[in-house]
């Protein structure tokens, strides 16, 4: 037994269990536990942000790189308030990521001290937290905290990821008992899920029966370091594969078997061939609304009459949007490889299926050229992307901001090992990307990372670039500016013919924008101006080998700015529009699969 304060426990415990760094803003509400990182015994690196919400966002890509979690910490109040978003994001999108922040002393809950939410329930924080949260708690005791450390760590590493969030009051940190710390060793589970054999052997008879197999990946796969099975399946029994958002970067893109992405910003390729699959084979995947179409029967997937056969850590994501032929709760790593191991040696001859899939992105190809080989300025989002797919190495990482910076990426450019494509999926949470690289760079220093974010997206959490310089972290951040927040503004064009809040105008109606190059600078990076195409490359180049942070401006054509559209959206008109979209809104709806 050790005595220990509150904050020197969860420190200590924070670096036993491998946490290599603490993001976050030191509040009033949390200054005992942070003092603890001085202690020795339980130093970590602490990475001071600029907003609370940037420090989950941050620990969030470290994760999705690392595969291990980080902590984010801050404040009572509105420190703790700002966390919601990076929790909610991560929650989404099942990542690991440790938030804990301050409350209100034990004995002085209820009486409205300095932020607390207490109208309705005394410390009320907690229940915000709770709806993004895999699990949270509140520790009311030092002694209590080295079991809910220990089931906190329990809880993000164990079935399907997620944020795990800790609330300790004032004086439980600062106070100190005697405590044994546990050792997390003995407290996780050995091993991981296997699937059931008799599930592996109907899913092979399934297969067995296939004419034109898929293979969709989703985040899943690649949190379960499943690359390897999903890409000895596909050789074996020559079956196409297509990625969601999260899935992209689970298989090479360069494969012939690679199809392309799904959904209403997937490819024409990958929604061509998933959507006339017989039998869909879903590794890590929770079909939503984007990755299929909102449902729309034929848009991206037809099932039924397609067979399912759906594996996913996760009961609660079996038969949820679609109804499954063979439905596996289990790790996607085992049970890809004992289904690719109940195949017969010699697969089927699929020379055709194939011919045609080559076809495909032979025709994509030549659309894609149209935008991403353009010369034409204001940019394309296309252009700079293949500029940079040129001048990156194979591994390194891209971090995609939101709206059309996110599926130009998604389209644009390819890449070929895992964890090499971050974007916030399910969330689509702008202001994610800037503070995600940063992590994601701390998780691989030795590797090259780009964050390409529109200009809305980055003015959402710009101020964190300067981490980058006080902590020297080298992350080149490229901003694509089309003054404005041109995804929403071509939705709500093609929904009304008009737009509201979405370009950033001067009151004569000439765009507004600020100068980034000059922002990049004021911030400490070495910054650039892009304004001919053929300096594109060469500025790149320039950034990478300057092992710093670099900020590159490219301005982007207000309507070029984002991906081709070739699946559906669910986007309901408003009543009074009277024309051809209602019928095409109504009809298609029509056609959903999901209830």
């Amino acid at each position: 037994m050790t005595k220990l304060t509150g904050g020197q426990i969860v420190a200590q415990m924070l670096k036993q269990n491998g946490v290599e760094y603490v993001a976050g803003i030191p509040g009033h509400g949390i200054w005992s536990f942070t003092d603890a990182f001085l202690e020795e015994g339980s130093e970590i690196p602490f990475i001071q942000v600029f907003h609370e919400q940037s420090a989950v966002h941050l620990a969030d890509g470290y994760y999705r790189v690392a595969g291990k979690p980080m902590a984010a910490t801050t404040s009572i109040g509105a420190g703790a308030a700002n966390t919601v978003l990076g929790l909610a994001t991560a929650y989404s999108d099942s990542t690991s990521v440790l938030v804990i922040t301050g409350g209100p002393p034990t004995h002085m809950r209820g009486h409205g001290l300095l932020q607390e939410l207490e109208r309705y329930t005394d410390n009320d924080f907690p229940k915000v937290a709770e709806a993004v949260s895999k699990r949270h708690w509140v520790a009311t005791r030092v002694e209590e905290l080295p079991f809910v450390m220990h089931r906190a760590f329990s809880t993000m590493l164990t079935g399907r990821p997620g944020p795990a969030h800790i609330e300790i009051p004032m004086d439980v940190q600062a106070e100190a008992a005697d405590v044994e710390l546990h050792d997390l060793a003995q407290r996780l589970p050995v091993g991981i899920p296997q699937p059931d054999p008799q599930a592996v052997e109907r899913a092979t008879e399934v297969l067995l029966g296939a004419e034109r197999p898929v293979i969709v990946v989703g985040g899943g796969a690649i949190t379960s370091n499943s690359a390897e099975e999903v890409l000895r399946l596909a050789q074996k029994w020559s079956i196409p594969v297509v990625t969601t958002w999260n899935g992209k970067s689970a298989f090479p893109e360069d494969h012939d078997l690679f199809a392309g992405s799904v959904g209403q910003t997937g490819t024409p390729v990958g929604n061509s061939i998933a959507s006339r699959a017989d039998v869909i084979i879903s590794i890590g995947c929770r079909f939503t609304d984007w990755s299929s179409s909102s449902y729309a029967q034929g848009v991206t997937f037809s099932i039924p009459p397609a067979k399912l056969i759906h594996i996913d850590i996760d009961p609660h994501e079996i038969g949820k949007n679609y109804p499954a032929e063979v439905g596996i709760v289990a790790d996607a790593k085992p049970t890809v490889a004992a289904i690719t191991d109940a195949l017969p040696t010699a697969g089927p001859d699929r020379a055709e299926y194939l011919g045609e899939l080559a076809g495909l992105k032979e025709e994509w190809e030549q659309k894609l050229a149209t935008r991403r080989d353009s010369d034409r300025f204001p940019f394309t989002s296309q252009r700079p992307l293949g500029a940079l797919r040129n001048v990156m190495e194979r591994d390194g990482i891209i971090v995609a901001g939101s709206g059309n910076t996110q599926g130009a990426v998604k389209q644009t450019f390819p890449v070929y090992e895992p964890r090499t494509h971050l974007t916030s999926g399910g969330f689509s949470s702008m202001g994610w990307a800037i503070p995600a690289a940063i992590g994601a760079k701390l998780a691989a220093p030795d590797r090259q990372v780009a964050c390409v974010v529109g200009d809305g997206d980055f003015l959402m959490t710009a101020q964190e670039i300067g981490i980058c310089v006080t902590h020297n972290i080298p992350v080149v951040f490229i901003v694509q500016n089309n003054a404005g927040f041109m995804s929403i503004r071509g939705g709500q064009r093609k929904q009304t013919s008009r737009h509201i809040g979405t370009e950033f105008n001067h009151p004569d109606g000439s765009p507004y924008s600020p100068d980034y190059k000059a922002l990049g600078a004021a911030f400490g990076l070495e910054s650039y101006r892009v304004d001919d195409p053929a300096d594109l490359e060469d500025t790149y180049r320039k950034a990478f080998a300057a092992n710093a942070p670099v900020l590159i401006e490219v301005p982007t054509d207000r309507d070029a700015a984002g991906p081709w559209v070739p699946g559906w959206w669910d986007f309901p008109v408003p009543a009074y529009i009277e024309d051809e979209r209602q019928d095409e809104y109504w009809s298609t709806r029509a056609q959903e699969q999901h209830l």
